[in-house]
């Protein structure tokens, strides 16, 4: 019989093809960004100027009080997206993430390629998601790494330069899996099911970072640091780790503008939590855009269940209603996101009943 280990590596064990590092060739100043990036279809795109229309800000520290679980519920159900402030987590991790994350994409390509991708594995520095020779491109490069649970780590794709970087990722991890944790509670108050049984799926969980490096590009208008998509998760938590803003979502078919709190998280429901809420909270599509002068830096954090659980409409949720998702096993639904290509709510339109 397969051992969780075993079966969480060979769901990683897909292949995509190698692409050109978007930090280097942006270092070549070309006249000419290659077509394989350039988006005609954004510039179309209606993106939203009315600056009063942001996202909801969910302070943590007052979650034991109704009003704010109330202000919970309502940023899931309705927005998708929302920003925490007073969660928890020290500002010293914090701070000491984003210098981290900032020194190695500053090192030398050579150095960085230590921590390189391999055939057939997700994690380590480079892209992903591309699985075909003619799809587009985004203008970012990634360092992404299995978090939790510890002994799911492969550390010959974590650095070693900086020095510290093993340990503040270690403790930056143990942190939000935390705060994660806190926010199911309450999601499961909201939406009227046990706790107990939603934290169930969670115990062991699988969280994923995802380090996000979108160099300047002269010809920013016309492509995208990420390709519109929603994340296959069950909650995301994005720190947005310089000055340089770049997150948008979708919202009444225009994109809106991010304005990320100074050391706050931005949350996100994801394609899992869709689910497991039969549709009461929804994953919403987002991209992020780059600046032409400015690099940006963004570290997001997937948290996900648990494996050998199934994914579909809590049971409590679906006892009067009717389920409007599937449930499959939680090793097919990453099979399904690994192997296609992400755009759009991808993993939603495959869940539907």
């Amino acid at each position: 019989m397969e051992t969780m280990v075993e079966s969480t590596v060979q769901l990683e064990r897909f292949g995509y093809l190698p692409v050109e590092n978007v930090q280097a060739l942006a270092s070549k100043n070309l006249d000419n960004i290659p077509s394989r990036y350039i988006r005609p279809e954004i510039e179309s795109d209606v993106v939203s100027a009315d600056e009063s229309l942001q996202i909801p800000v969910i302070d943590v520290s007052k979650l034991d009080h109704e009003d704010e679980q109330k202000k919970l519920h309502f940023a899931c159900k309705d927005w998708g997206f929302f920003q925490i402030i007073n969660h928890g987590v020290a500002d010293e991790i914090i701070e000491q993430m984003k210098t981290d994350a900032q020194e190695f994409f500053d090192l030398p390509l050579e150095e960085k390629m230590v921590c390189a991708q391999v055939q057939g594995h997700i994690e380590g520095y480079g892209q992903v998601f591309v699985v075909s020779e003619n799809q587009k491109l985004d203008w970012s490069d990634m360092l992404f790494l299995i978090g939790q649970p510890v002994h799911l780590r492969d550390t010959r794709f974590w650095p070693t330069n900086p020095s510290s970087f093993r340990e503040t990722m270690d403790k930056y991890t143990t942190e939000l899996h935390k705060v994660m944790i806190q926010l199911m509670k309450l999601i499961a108050k909201n939406l009227g099911t046990d706790p107990e049984m939603l934290l169930s799926l969670f115990e062991n969980e699988i969280q994923a970072i995802k380090m996000n490096y979108y160099p300047p590009c002269a010809e920013a208008s016309k492509v995208l640091g990420a390709s519109p998509h929603s994340d296959a998760t069950a909650l995301t938590l994005l720190l947005h780790a310089n000055e340089v803003e770049g997150l948008q979502i979708k919202r009444d078919q225009k994109w809106v503008p991010v304005k990320p709190i100074p050391g706050a998280f931005t949350v996100n429901v994801g394609d899992m939590l869709e689910i497991l809420s039969n549709g009461e909270y929804k994953s919403i599509e987002h991209r992020a855009v780059v600046d032409p002068e400015k690099e940006r830096l963004s570290i997001a954090s997937f948290h996900n269940q648990k494996m050998g659980t199934q994914i579909g409409p809590l049971p409590d949720l679906v006892k009067t209603n009717k389920a409007l998702y599937r449930t499959i096993p939680v090793e097919e639904f990453r099979k399904m996101k690994l192997t296609s290509k992400q755009d759009g709510k991808f993993m939603i339109r495959k869940m539907k009943l």
